[in-house]
């Protein structure tokens, strides 16, 4: 299993892998569980009772008999396979009958032991099972990996031509003498062209932002910070980008004490969610920024009076490259990626992230911090 990095940024160990034990007999979990001491071992009697324990616990491989009564291993295999197609079930069967055998391959087991056990083979098919799932994900993250390159490169490559077409166009009619600068339309062009331009800095500025946080990854460096001053610090950048005072903001703070926290990855989560309420607030809209907290939680609430967000779509938010777009234009500004590591930077700190909406009656989005 994946070793998981604490708040400070230190490494710690790796977790055990979790093997869950499936048979009628007692003795034969208990004797199993012995010989896996160094996993963590959880045990199940019936089908039933290993399919509710697979759904609540992670479980990284299932060592199950085939004939038990009231369920057999085969469907309970079928069952584990269907919540999870990537699941590692190793079979037991004191039955090594060709059709038995069939049944399980099937249902695609990933491998068998005969009874009577031999502990010693028992072990070494665990370690040679667990190598494989680590080695099929390894292999399922690199190529996951690729792809979300491919569509980033892609995503990229389509966000910076539009601006760049823009501003190409408007220089070969300047070159050519289209525009006559007596014109009205020609300072119209000149304004586009002037903001396409601008536009074309802030993405460039957004890719060098996100690769610091794609290399900065789960590494956590925490110092005592102030939370009004980081919201203070994203609003006047928020309204430095927007140039759009028709908006009202209003502010509701409380006097928080220093909170420990990576100050350059809560400014880039704030700064996502408020420059989300700046950009779909419309040119006369409001947004409110409320700081609170509660016990040993502080929250910061961000709501607009934009245009929403359909109910089926709230989900899909926090997801790499999803861009709300309420007009279906296809030209939503930006690359689709700070809500995903604005959640992804929160969680980091213990925090949690959530968001409310309705089309026509704005946003609201809420974020929680431990303050210890």
């Amino acid at each position: 299993m994946p070793s998981h990095s604490p708040a400070n940024g230190h490494c710690v160990h790796a977790s055990p892998a979790t093997v869950l034990i499936v048979d009628d007999e007692k003795v034969i979990r208990e004797l199993c569980a012995q010989s896996l001491k160094e996993y963590r071992v959880l045990q199940a009697g019936t089908c039933e009772e290993a399919v509710r324990l697979y759904e609540r616990e992670h479980v990284d491989l299932v060592l199950s008999d085939i004939v038990m009564p009231g369920g057999s291993g085969i469907e309970l295999l079928r069952q584990i396979k269907a919540l999870d197609p990537n699941a590692t079930v190793i079979m037991m069967t004191g039955f090594a009958d060709k059709e038995t055998l069939l049944k399980a391959l099937k249902e695609d087991a990933d491998d068998f032991i005969n009874k009577p056990l031999n502990l010693l083979q028992l072990k070494t098919s665990i370690e040679k099972a667990l190598g494989r799932k680590a080695l099929k994900k390894e292999l399922a993250d690199i190529k996951r990996s690729d792809e979300l390159k491919n569509t980033f490169l892609s995503l990229v490559s389509h966000k910076l031509r539009t601006p760049i077409t823009g501003i190409s166009l408007f220089l070969q009619n300047l070159q050519k003498g289209v525009f006559n600068p007596e014109d009205a339309s020609f300072e119209q062009n000149v304004v586009l062209a002037s903001e396409e331009a601008t536009y074309l800095g802030q993405l460039v500025s957004d890719l060098l932002a996100f690769s610091q946080v794609m290399v900065s990854g789960s590494d956590v460096h925490k110092s005592p910070c102030v939370v009004n001053e980081i919201i203070a610090d994203v609003l006047l950048k928020c309204r430095e980008v927007h140039c759009n005072f028709g908006v009202d903001v209003d502010v509701s703070s409380c006097d928080l004490p220093p909170v420990l926290l990576d100050a350059s990855k809560i400014r880039f989560a704030l700064l996502q969610v408020i420059d989300n309420a700046f950009k779909f607030s419309g040119e006369h809209g409001h947004v409110a920024i409320r700081i609170g907290c509660h016990r040993d939680t502080a929250f910061i609430v961000v709501s607009d009076s934009g245009v929403g967000i359909p109910e089926t779509e709230i989900p899909k938010v926090f997801e790499k490259f999803y861009q709300v777009d309420p007009d279906h234009t296809g030209q939503i500004r930006g690359f689709g990626l700070g809500l995903f590591y604005a959640r992804d930077f929160i969680r980091q700190h213990g925090g949690s992230i959530s968001l409310a909406s309705e089309p026509g009656l704005g946003t609201t989005v809420t974020i929680t911090l431990p303050l210890q």
